[in-house]
């Protein structure tokens, strides 16, 4: 799908699902033949993004329509983009396709770059079938399609180090003789297996079937049927999220894209993502100058984990100079995870046809209901400062398994537990109800200029579904203001009328369609990712319990999870628990958004495109932590920024953290394009765009990890709002395409797409809790003006048996090359870094497709045979050098390691090996780094 959406200008090539405009890519609105068809829960973007596949065959799809800015009311439910798949419908003529896709590692390059990728087991098959006809001619139809595709492929294509390798590419500074070590270790003494930590492979099979009827009841009244189905699954790796643990357990996007972990394969987990959809559509014309449309669905989706029951093993995480180093166990957000949602809608839209106006009037309706057990940390998270310190315990723990107290300090110890009585999985319900009307005028004053103006309300209501915590309504919190605050944590948000006005025009300058100026302004108004409320069902401290404790040694290592659960519950408030709140005045997202176009007809066939869009947060996403107390003292020296000694109001709550809205994000997108409609066997595109977004968080699926997760330089409750992990920067595409019949009859294709963009963006941050307020790896740096505001202290290096000490005059010079070589950083010295504000330098990317059709009938029936090889990154197979994308060396390249006696920070400069960081970007080797070849082969049939 995503080949089709790619030539929209506002349109991010992201890693994780289709971004538009700058939004967050789960606030999009997909929808099918107009019937909503999207990931509601949130967990991912669009539906087939959990398990990484497209949730329809393309053979089942006409068009894709994709409206950034429509000010067309009826189309509402986003935020980023709508997204609307229109399906083939069967005609009064045999059509249809079968056809067969494959590659394997032999069609993938092995070379990016300096560095070496290893396909290891790599298979890809597809096999389809679609085909459409009449039942009745000229009034009952049918179309269908079954597609299965199955791929195999590396679970990680990064590996440890023997010992004697620099690290880069895709070797960690992870010790191979630690993990081996480590792996033997835990079997001999707890029979646990770790299963290996690289070389193994992941699995990824699907299943689609679309089948559609459509039945011409009369001139007047047409009715369609369809329903579609995905079944998937997908081998998924340890999550990197911090709202457990430390996070960053593997190499992965912003915050986590450096060399510094590798973790087990049994850390890893396993999820499902089957969907079912059927959706009955009626239009009809009333009379002369009036038409209906209705429809009527019902969706439903399970995104369950795979393999979630006992027994389970603790998650471990060792860490090394503060970050993690490798983790084993049972995943921290596998245990009993289960994720079960469905809805039912209806959408009426009547419109009535008068001579310079069409008015539409409309509403629509979703009842929307989803099951969820999350049952993050039940098995236990232990977290270790060192490896040493592991072993430590866990020799312990064999010499004494009812000890009391652990030998060393944990950093970080994380319990959940079950508080209800008799209850093994805590369910979480949350039923929504989303109701909207609508009207609007399209009027016509003059032929050659439509202005559109229309408003639509919504109105979301939620059922109260959490348990309510007695205890937590009577503490005092404070808001981001700092001001008290009570609140009630069994219930979820009233009903809010959000308001949405909108006028757009289209003025064809002299009549003759040469110049069309295009725009408009108004609210758009999207749906949530639902989790977002979810989290308060889940963590009201009744439902389940939860230990966090810091520094502790009160805790000690017990292979058993249920070693420090307490011995009894009651279904009373838990002694200790987190809390996800949610703001009583919470809105649905909402923007004011507005553009304008121009696309001009110009010589040669040609069309150029020139346009602009802003929009700004009227609701946008916030969280704080209200059990955060005020700030109690802050750093001397040039980095003066704010400190905890104490960060929570209540020492039985972990963490209190409030999903409310802000208005200080916006973003805006520039783009330009240059098009030629396919004529003479030729087609082509170019475009560029360059794209801001900001806003104050990017929200994950869950509350506290994105509190957490956010950087900041400030009160972590009130941070500005900063470039988004959505942000696109800049974007250089285009598409290429020629068609020509070198042999009679068996026309030949050629087509080239090609892409130029950044590789992403992150964050220099500090390792360790620098301000102490509970969140580790959060705090962006100060960038020193020169090396007299450097507070460095001694740093030992050791790598195996090797070690180096690095004074702090070393760590200082190093350092203040480290920021002259940085682009970026050279410009912020005497100032802090900026949240997302590092972008990844651009990667060039092409891709070749070449079809070959052969015949144009066979058996004396009209049809064809198609040979068709793709390649992917063909730029890679031209040079190895060419398509490579570029990662941190590390994004955190200060430690904190402390306080002086002038009450300044002191840090430890992060090291590659033996050596301290000299650069700050190195080529990665992924799967998507070099080239991947496809050969298929299609029948076509048109009788």
């Amino acid at each position: 799908m995503e080949d089709l959406l790619r030539l929209t200008p506002q349109y991010s090539p992201m890693s994780f699902g289709f971004s538009f405009a700058g939004q967050d890519n789960r606030l999009n609105n997909m929808t099918i033949d107009g019937s909503y068809f999207n990931n509601s829960f949130g967990l991912a973007g669009q539906p087939g993004d959990r398990t990484g596949v497209a949730p329809v065959s393309l053979d089942a799809l006409q068009q894709l329509q994709v409206n950034v800015a429509p000010y067309d009311v009826r189309q509402g439910n986003f935020v980023g983009a709508g997204i609307n798949m229109v399906t083939k419908s069967g005609t009064n003529d045999f059509s249809g396709s079968l056809y067969y896709n494959e590659r394997n590692n032999s069609f993938v390059g092995t070379n990016a770059g300096p560095n070496t990728f290893n396909p290891g087991t790599f298979k890809y098959h597809d096999i389809g079938v679609a085909l459409g006809g009449p039942i009745i001619r000229n009034r009952l139809f049918f179309f269908g399609s079954f597609e299965d595709d199955g791929q195999t492929l590396p679970g990680t294509t990064f590996h440890a180090n023997s010992g004697t390798e620099a690290v880069g590419g895709s070797v960690t500074r992870v010790l191979a003789s630690d993990l081996d070590s480590l792996s033997r270790y835990l079997k001999n003494n707890f029979n646990y297996v770790t299963g290996p930590y690289q070389g193994y492979d992941f699995k990824i099979p699907s299943t689609r079937f679309l089948a559609r009827l459509d039945y011409n009841l009369n001139d007047r009244n047409k009715l369609s049927l369809r329903y579609n189905l995905l079944n998937s699954s997908s081998d998924i790796l340890v999550s990197n999220s911090s709202s457990l643990g430390l996070g960053c357990r593997r190499n992965g996007p912003p915050p986590c894209s450096t060399l510094d972990a590798l973790n087990f394969a049994n850390s890893n987990y396993a999820i499902l993502e089957n969907i079912r959809s059927v959706v009955s559509e009626w239009n009809s014309s009333l009379g002369g100058n009036m038409s209906n449309n209705l429809i009527v669905g019902y969706n439903e989706s399970d995104e369950s984990r795979k393999k979630i029951t006992p027994p389970w093993f603790p998650e471990v995480e060792i860490l090394n100079a503060g970050t993690n180093y490798t983790t084993f166990g049972f995943e921290p957000f596998t245990p009993d995870n289960q994720l079960r949602y469905h809805s039912y809608q209806l959408q009426d839209n009547f419109t009535v046809y008068l001579p310079k106006h069409s008015l539409t009037f409309g509403a629509s309706v979703e009842k929307y209901h989803s099951t969820n057990v999350f049952f993050q940390g039940a098995q236990g998270i232990y977290v270790y400062n060192s490896l040493a310190d592991f072993y430590t315990d866990a020799n312990d723990y064999l010499a004494n398994p009812n000890r009391t107290l652990s030998p060393v300090t944990l950093r970080r110890f994380q319990l959940g537990y079950s508080n209800i009585p008799g209850q093994t999985e805590p369910v979480q319900p949350l039923d929504v109800l989303y109701s909207g009307v609508y009207a609007q005028d399209e009027w016509k004053p003059i032929p050659n200029l439509t202005l559109t103006g229309g408003l639509r309300v919504d109105a979301p209501k939620f059922k109260n579904t959490a348990y309510d915590n007695p205890v937590a309504d009577t503490m005092t919190f404070r808001n981001a203001s700092g001001a008290p605050v009570h609140y009630n944590s069994g219930s979820l948000p009233g009903v809010n009328l959000l308001f949405s006005p909108r006028l757009g025009f289209n003025y064809d300058l002299h009549g003759k369609q040469k110049t069309q100026i295009r725009g408009g302004t108004g609210i758009f108004t999207g749906r949530p990712a639902y989790v977002w409320i979810s989290n308060q069902i889940g963590n009201t401290g009744v439902l389940t319990g939860f230990i966090q404790k810091d520094n502790t040694d009160s805790f000690p290592f017990s292979p058993n999870p249920d070693a420090h659960k307490p011995a009894t519950v009651n279904g009373s408030p838990a002694t200790t628990f987190a809390l996800a709140l949610t703001d009583p005045n919470f809105k649905f997202p909402q923007l004011w958004r507005s553009n304008i176009g121009v696309d001009q007809q110009l010589p040669w066939g040609l069309t150029g495109t020139a346009e602009f869009l802003y929009s700004k947060d009227v609701n946008g996403i916030a969280y704080i932590n209200a059990n955060l107390p005020t700030v109690q003292a802050a750093f001397s020296g040039p980095d003066s920024r704010p400190r905890w000694t104490s960060n929570k109001l209540y020492s039985a709550v972990s963490n209190a953290i409030v999903l409310t809205n802000e208005g200080s994000g916006y973003s805006w997108n520039l783009a330009f394009s240059l098009e030629r409609a396919f004529r003479n066997g030729w087609f082509a595109k170019v475009g560029y765009t360059y794209g801001v977004s900001r806003n104050t968080v990017d929200a994950g699926s869950i509350a506290s990890g994105s509190w957490t997760g956010n950087a900041i330089s400030v009160n972590p409750n009130t941070p500005a709002a900063a470039y988004s992990q959505f942000s696109p920067g800049p974007r250089v595409f285009g598409a290429v395409t020629y068609s020509h019949e070198f042999l009679a009859g068996s026309p030949t294709s050629v087509s080239v797409y090609f892409d130029g963009h950044s590789a992403g963006n992150g964050s220099y941050v500090v390792s360790n809790d620098m301000n102490g307020d509970g969140a580790s790896g959060n705090d962006l740096i100060y960038v020193p003006r020169n090396t007299s505001e450097m507070n460095f202290v001694s740093n030992k290096v050791k790598v195996g048996t090797d070690s180096v000490i690095y004074t702090p005059a070393q760590q200082a010079a190093a350092w203040d090359a480290f920021i002259s070589q940085d682009a970026y950083l050279k410009e912020r010295r005497g100032g802090y870094a900026q949240r997302n504000a590092v972008f990844l330098p651009m990667v060039y990317r092409a891709d070749l497709s070449i079809s070959q059709d052969v015949g144009r009938s066979i058996a004396g029936q009209p049809s064809r045979l198609q040979i068709r090889l793709d390649i992917l990154n063909v730029t890679n197979l031209l040079d190895h050098d060419w398509g490579v994308g570029q990662g941190f060396v590390t994004n955190r390249p200060l430690t904190f390691a402390g306080v002086d006696a002038t009450g300044a920070p002191t840090y430890r400069l992060a090291n590659v090996g033996l050596q301290l960081i000299s650069h700050s970007f190195q080529k990665v080797v992924t799967t998507a780094d070099v080239w991947r070849m496809q050969l298929g082969v299609r029948y076509m049939l048109n009788w």
